[in-house]
């Protein structure tokens, strides 16, 4: 099976690295990128959704991003143990109809020994902002 370096148990210096490789990946925009990341039965809970496996994840990414245009995210480390790291974390968006969104939440990740995440679990909350307010 394929490694996504870094492998746990993490230290702050590579669950760092963990964050900024997630970041990168999700700011692609790319779900199947995104899913590359994640072990083949991986389990979200993403707002009121679950998803399992790559091909749900891809298919919630897709929809997420035919959604939310402009999308810009900023992960940053909270906490980390062994083989799980938690964020806080905020983006910014665009709907089709033009208004604009900041979201905030926190991320529970667990990963196996082969440094794929096998548990992602997000609480997120939107709050609409002005074009003028972005930070992101």
């Amino acid at each position: 099976m394929e490694k996504k370096y870094p492998l746990p148990p993490f230290t702050l210096e590579t669950a760092l690295e963990k964050i900024q490789l997630a970041e990168d990946a999700w700011n692609s925009m790319d779900p199947e990128r995104v899913a590359k990341g994640y072990t083949p039965d991986s389990e979200w809970r993403n707002r009121s959704e679950f998803v399992n496996g790559t091909q749900e994840i891809i298919a919630l990414l897709t929809r997420k991003w035919q959604k939310e245009k402009n999308y810009k995210l900023k992960k940053e480390y909270w906490a980390h143990y062994e083989n799980r790291i938690a964020v806080r974390f905020e983006y910014e968006y665009q709907t089709l109809d033009g208004r604009w969104f900041r979201a905030y939440g926190n991320e529970n990740w667990e990963y196996d020994q082969n440094g794929l995440m096998q548990r992602r679990f997000a609480s997120i909350n939107d709050l609409e902002i002005q074009e003028k307010d972005r930070r992101l």
